[in-house]
């Protein structure tokens, strides 16, 4: 069992190549005799993996990009403490987009049923929970008040059916 989770888990890192060198292997990662080269370079590329991985982690934290396990627990807890995006920059969604900039933004769809689908997919990859306000000035053109009103109802919406959660004013997809 303890294997098909190293297996499971180098899986989800995308680091397959490193799990079949070491998952299941004498030694595991302590120091052993017993131990064939390769293993022992897989060993060393899995910590330089790990190494970069935490570094590029923390760079996105301090630009306000904080990857929530359990956002519904954390943030009321640790939301506080986690740093804020640069004020030229909005983070809480898909992507960091300069305010000033539109282009790239998504506009604004016309109808009902395609402003619910594209609202709940900009959620659903967002990496922290997103206010309704977040979410309406994501899209290009005039930030007018009616389309933030708009985007609160389908937030709520989404709540209620249970295609999100909200927690401080603000929304997530529940994984």
């Amino acid at each position: 069992m303890h294997d098909e989770i190293d297996r499971l888990a180098f899986e989800a890192y995308g680091w397959e190549d490193l799990g079949t060198r070491i998952v299941g292997r004498p030694g595991a990662t302590l120091p052993s005799s017993l131990k064939s080269e390769d293993q022992e370079a897989a060993e060393e590329e899995l910590l330089a993996r790990l190494v970069a991985l935490n570094v590029e982690r923390q760079a996105e934290e301090a630009k306000g990009h904080v990857r929530w396990l359990r956002p519904d627990y954390q943030i009321p807890k640790l939301g506080a403490k986690a740093p804020k995006p640069a004020e030229d920059e909005q983070a809480d969604l898909d992507i960091a987009v300069p305010i000033a900039a539109s282009a790239g933004r998504p506009k604004w769809p016309t109808t009902g049923d395609d402003q619910i689908r594209l609202i709940r997919d900009m959620l659903g990859k967002a990496p922290a929970p997103a206010a309704p306000e977040d979410v309406a000035s994501a899209f290009d053109g005039r930030n007018t008040a009616n389309r933030k009103a708009r985007v609160a109802r389908v937030l709520s919406l989404l709540a209620s059916l249970g295609a999100a959660r909200e927690g401080d004013g603000k929304y997530f997809v529940v994984r």
